[in-house]
C-alpha cells in the first residue's frame, strides 16, 4: 500500500539499513524515479479496506455509483494538489502547518480526527488479516496476534526494506481485478452510462456507500503521507509543475484500479442478485471467471500483502504525526526510555488494532467498509483547515488557491457534511 521509503529514512536516520547513502541510485527502486510521492500517497486507498468499499458499491448498486467515483478523482486530485502545494511552498508538513496557524488547541483537535480516523483504518488492516487467515483456514486468534508482533518487531527492531517487498508482492495480486473486470465481459453501455449520468437513490445504504467511497479515495492519512514524503523528497518551487503532474498521474490510476474492481464485482455479484457481502469468500467470487477454484486463495493472498504493509506504516505515520505537531522526541532510533510517547502511541495502536479485531463473530468484511465511512464523515474537518491554509495569503503568496480550485475543495466538503447531515436524518427518518 505505501511505500514511504523516504519517510522511514527520516524514522531510521543511524540504522545502517536506512541511511540514505546505503541505497545506490540503482538500488532506489528504479520505479520511484517515476512513481513519486503524489502517485504512492494516491494508490494508499487501494487497501485492504478500500478494495472492500469498492467491492460492496460494485454488490450493491452495480454501475450506479461509477459516476460518483468520476467526480470523486477531480476532488482528489484538487486535494492532493493542495496537500502537495502547501508543503512544497512553505517547506513545512500539515501537521506543522496547523499548529503555527491555529495553535495548540485546533492542532489536539485536528490530532485527535488523526488518531481517530487512522486508528480505525488500523484496525481495519487488522481485519484485513483475520479475513485472509481465515479464507486459508487459519485462525485469526493465532494469526492476528502473530501478525501484530511480526509487524510491531520489523519496523521497531528488524529490517523493514525486505518486508516491505514481500508485502509489496504480494498485494500485487489484486492487480487481477482489471483483468476480471474485462474477462467478464459486462455490459460496457450500462458502464459508460453509469460512468456519465448522476444517479441519486434517497436511501441509507446509498448514503453511506457514498462517504465510504469519498472516505476511501482521499483519506486523512494520504494527505499527510504526501506530505512527509514531499519534504522528504526535498520538492523545490521549480520542480511543482512536474511534481503536479504526477499526482495528477495518481489520482487518476488509483481510481482505475477502483473503478475496475466496481466493474468486476458489478458484472458477477450484483447480475446474480448478490447485493450484500458479508464475507471475503463472496468478494472474492469477482476474480472467480479468471481464477476460477483459486479465487479464494488470490483475494486472501492480496487482502494479507495489503494489510501487512499498511499495518506495518500506517501506525508508524500516524505517531509520527501526531508527535511532530506537539514537538515530542520521535523515531524509532530512539529508546523507549527516551521517546515514551512515541512508542506508547506506536504500540497502543497496533494492540487496539489487533485486539478490537479478536472480539468473538466480529463481523469482518463490514468493519472493513464501515472504518471509510467513519474516515468520510470525520474528512471536512482536515479539509476545512487544509482550504484555509491554502488561501492565506500571507502564506502562500501568489501561490494560494485559485477560485476553480477554491470551487471544487469547498464543494466536496460540502457534499460531505450535506451527505453526513442526511445519514442523520435516515436513521431516525426513513426516506
Amino acid at each position: 500500500m505505501l511505500r514511504l521509503r523516504s519517510a522511514l529514512q527520516r524514522l531510521f536516520p543511524r540504522r545502517a539499513g536506512w541511511r540514505r547513502h546505503a541505497f545506490p541510485r540503482i538500488r532506489l527502486f528504479a520505479i520511484l524515479a517515476l512513481l513519486g510521492p503524489g502517485l504512492i500517497s494516491a494508490l494508499a486507498g487501494d487497501d485492504a479496506g478500500g478494495i472492500a468499499t469498492y467491492a460492496a458499491v460494485g454488490a450493491k448498486y452495480g454501475y450506479q455509483l461509477l459516476w460518483a467515483l468520476v467526480v470523486i478523482t477531480f476532488a482528489l486530485i484538487v486535494v492532493q494538489e493542495m496537500t502537495l502545494r502547501l508543503s512544497v511552498v512553505t517547506g513545512k508538513g500539515l501537521a506543522d502547518l496547523i499548529r503555527e496557524q491555529y495553535g495548540v488547541r485546533t492542532t489536539a483537535f485536528a490530532m485527535l480526527i488523526l488518531l481517530i480516523a487512522n486508528g480505525a483504518v488500523t484496525i481495519s488492516e487488522f481485519v484485513g488479516i483475520a479475513a485472509a487467515s481465515e479464507l486459508f483456514g487459519l485462525s485469526r486468534f493465532i494469526t492476528v496476534p502473530l501478525a501484530a508482533f511480526s509487524v510491531w518487531f520489523i519496523v521497531v527492531r528488524g529490517n523493514y526494506r525486505i518486508a516491505e517487498k514481500v508485502f509489496l508482492a504480494l498485494s500485487a495480486v489484486l492487480g487481477v481485478y482489471v483483468i476480471s473486470a474485462f474477462a467478464v465481459n459486462p455490459d460496457w453501455g450500462a458502464v459508460l452510462r453509469g460512468s456519465l449520468i448522476p444517479l441519486i437513490i434517497p436511501e441509507r445504504d446509498y448514503i453511506l456507500l457514498t462517504i465510504g467511497v469519498i472516505g476511501t479515495t482521499i483519506s486523512p492519512y494520504m494527505q499527510f503521507t504526501l506530505s512527509a514524503a514531499v519534504l522528504d523528497k526535498g520538492t523545490q518551487l521549480n520542480e511543482l509543475g512536474g511534481a503536479t503532474i504526477e499526482t495528477v498521474v495518481g489520482a487518476v490510476l488509483s481510481d482505475l484500479i477502483a473503478f475496475f474492481i466496481i466493474v468486476a464485482t458489478a458484472a458477477t455479484l450484483y447480475v446474480n442478485g448478490v447485493f450484500e457481502i458479508e464475507t471475503a469468500e463472496q468478494a472474492a467470487q469477482a476474480l472467480a471467471p479468471i481464477a476460477g477454484t483459486f479465487a479464494s486463495t488470490l483475494f486472501a493472498i492480496g487482502i494479507l500483502g495489503a494489510s501487512l504493509l499498511a499495518a506495518s506504516i500506517l501506525p508508524l505515520s500516524t505517531t509520527y504525526a501526531i508527535c511532530e505537531a506537539f514537538g515530542w522526541e520521535r523515531g524509532v532510533n530512539h529508546e523507549m526510555r527516551d521517546a515514551p510517547i512515541f512508542f506508547g502511541i506506536y504500540t497502543g495502536l497496533i494492540v487496539v488494532g489487533a485486539g478490537v479485531t479478536l472480539i468473538p463473530d466480529l463481523p469482518l468484511f463490514a468493519i472493513l467498509v464501515q472504518v471509510y465511512q467513519l474516515n468520510g464523515i470525520l474528512l471536512p474537518v482536515l479539509l476545512i483547515l487544509m482550504l484555509r491554509l491554502a488561501n492565506n495569503k500571507r502564506l502562500m503568496g501568489k501561490y494560494s488557491n485559485s477560485p476553480l480550485v477554491n470551487a471544487l475543495g469547498w464543494g466536496i466538503t460540502i457534499v460531505l457534511i450535506v451527505l453526513t447531515g442526511a445519514l442523520l436524518i435516515t436513521t431516525f427518518v426513513p426516506l
